[in-house]
């Protein structure tokens, strides 16, 4: 986990916890239209990994447990994980590249409608990832993964493949970095991860005539399945966002001048928005900043933002940072994680950060955004996510015209019934986060996601089998 070098600790923000009376009238817990749905209330929960689907990507007991818990709580909105729209292996996370997986998620929707009593709307994340290796032991990368070619037999000067696999892995480190060109070390050092960049492989060059298909497909699906609408997922180290990245260099009109990186999304939003019917609401997730050397800047992000509420999408979600390029060397045998650099911590700021502070941390980038769709002349409603921690800190935001949305993940991970205790007159119940990212560890091991302020309390009451000595689900409360 990445640390600001001023490594100063925040302490929580002031709760502000309103009287039933005054969250009555809360801007926060006021209705609004969303495209072509009527959110009941201005409360969201982002979309999480809790890695709690089947190795086949089905929905699950635990995955139907994990989505009740939230919906108990009443938010105005639930956003369903970055589910996959290939139907590839892609371990413990939902997919919906294929009809088999209509039935499960349709099981999931009307969970959400009996726990939350009609009251939230329920997206689904629609997420395209390319491949990325675990990061190999030096023995196997130079044995199996490096592909050999004539610069390499020249250095060592053998023809033999097994001799010239031989001869490198006989150089000592210093050597082998020379021997080897950037993208081949960075292979070994981190694991071989694909770019949109890599034009030079067919499937990579092809996929702005394959994405916009695959995306309206399992849109479609969704619908199908009974959900309110999509997000589709245009941020952090995924093949949307490396589209819009300022680091796309592509050079056949998807790449290069921000018009370009937007071609591509835009693209795959049209037919979505032309696969389903006109009551079904398609938005959007993307960056505010990358948060990286060379990446996209808030500049970048008001045009992509404008572009996209012209193009008629019914919301615009923005997050921060979380890519792969600066993020940490993974151990051997594990892959990159992209929110273990400065980026990641942007992204999932925690109580440890600089003068300015980790709460709210895109205040300020979303609400540039919002000013620049509204002097458009667009009233797409913006959902503003990233350090939120308080009622007071989201009702100021939506007081002061940053945001149309305000959302909150690692707040409602740790109390799921948090909106509701703020509209019974009930805030001084709540269990408050600590932003210590517990929850981001384990999603970074790829172990199911819980809180460590509930997970080993009352775990003889956990109606669903523990994993590792932890309870699956937040407690009741009543």
């Amino acid at each position: 986990m990445w640390r600001s070098p001023q490594g100063r600790k925040h302490s929580l923000p002031l709760a502000g916890v309103p009287t039933r009376a005054e969250a009555e009238v809360a801007r926060w817990f006021q209705p609004l239209k969303v495209g072509p749905l009527a959110l009941e209330t201005r409360t969201w929960v982002p979309a999480m990994v809790p890695w709690r689907a089947s190795d086949e990507g089905f929905v699950t007991p635990r995955v139907l447990a994990w989505y009740e818990r939230f919906a108990r709580g009443k938010p105005g909105a639930i956003v369903v994980e970055a589910t996959g729209i290939r139907d590839i292996a892609s371990g413990p996370l939902l997919r919906i590249g294929d009809d088999r997986f209509i039935a499960g998620l349709s099981k999931l929707v009307e969970t959400v409608r009996s726990a939350s009593e009609g009251q939230t709307r329920l997206f689904i994340q629609l997420i395209d990832f390319l491949s990325i290796r675990r990061r190999p032991t030096r023995e196997k990368f130079l044995g199996q993964h490096l592909v050999i070619t004539d610069r390499h037999r020249a250095l060592v000067h053998e023809d033999n493949e097994p001799r010239v696999r031989a001869a490198l892995s006989a150089l000592d480190e210093l050597s082998l970095r020379q021997a080897l060109s950037e993208r081949e070390y960075e292979a070994l050092e981190r694991g071989d991860r694909e770019r949109v960049t890599d034009t030079e492989r067919e499937h990579i060059r092809a996929l702005p005539t394959v994405l916009p298909s695959l995306f309206a497909k399992a849109a479609l699906r969704a619908e199908q399945a009974g959900f309110d609408g999509v997000e589709l997922h245009y941020a952090h180290a995924y093949t949307m966002a490396s589209f819009l990245s300022a680091r796309n260099t592509r050079a056949d009109g998807y790449g290069g001048p921000r018009e370009q990186r937007a071609r591509l999304p835009l693209e795959v939003f049209r037919a979505v928005r032309t696969q389903v019917k006109p009551g079904f609401a398609v938005g959007c997730r993307f960056l505010s900043e990358e948060c990286i050397e060379g990446g996209s800047t808030l500049e970048d992000a008001s045009y992509f933002a404008e572009q996209l509420a012209r193009a008629g999408c019914d919301f615009l979600s923005l997050s921060r940072g979380g890519k792969f390029e600066d993020a940490k060397v993974p151990k051997v045998g594990r892959a990159l994680y992209p929110y273990t650099g400065e980026s990641g911590w942007e992204c999932m700021p925690t109580a440890y950060g600089d003068e300015r502070g980790p709460f709210g941390r895109n205040r300020h980038a979303a609400q540039a955004i919002r000013s620049r769709v509204r002097q458009a002349g667009l009233e797409t409603p913006i959902v503003l996510a990233g350090g939120i921690a308080s009622f007071a800190q989201a009702e100021q935001m939506l007081s002061e015209g940053v945001a149309d949305i305000v959302a909150a993940a690692r707040q409602t991970l740790a109390d799921p019934d948090w909106f509701l205790k703020l509209r019974l007159g009930r805030g001084q119940e709540i269990r408050r986060c600590t932003f210590t990212n517990y929850c981001e560890g384990l999603d970074q091991m790829h172990e199911p996601v819980t809180c460590k302020l509930w997970d080993r309390e009352g775990l003889a009451e956990a109606s669903l089998a523990l994993h590792d000595g932890r309870r699956l689900v937040a407690p009741n409360w009543s």
